[in-house]
């Protein structure tokens, strides 16, 4: 969407937002407030200057600093910055798409099915 379609006050303290579907610098699916007052984690500060319109529009605008993302995916998964620092803090994940995350996912997603048992290998 090009304008916000989630808004900060249908949230409840403690909730987490992921946001998934704006894939342009013009698009902004969430808005402003909800940047403003979340710990802000993108999947990739250079990929979010390309794609992440709900983060680029607020930081173009001088809405919020650069300063404001905390952090990225890979710096939380590794203990190099910590996640939620309260119950009541909400938390916004900007995701736009990372090819080693999803592919590392992936493999990492066959492995548990293949040690449980689960799924139908499929001989190509």
């Amino acid at each position: 969407s090009y304008t916000p379609v989630f808004f900060f006050f249908s949230l409840k303290p403690g909730a987490h937002v992921n946001g998934v579907g704006s894939f342009r610098t013009t698009m902004q699916e969430i808005d402003l407030a909800t940047v403003q007052r979340s710990l802000v984690v993108v999947d990739s500060r250079e990929a979010m200057w390309e794609e992440a319109g709900d983060l680029v529009i607020p930081l173009n605008a001088g809405d919020i600093a650069e300063s404001h993302i905390h952090a990225e995916l890979g710096e939380l998964v590794s203990g190099a910055k910590p996640g939620r620092t309260s119950r009541d803090q909400i938390t916004f994940f900007k995701s736009v798409g990372v090819a080693v995350q999803d592919a590392i996912s992936g493999r990492i997603a066959l492995e548990n099915a293949i040690a449980h048992g689960l799924g139908t290998l499929v001989h190509l």
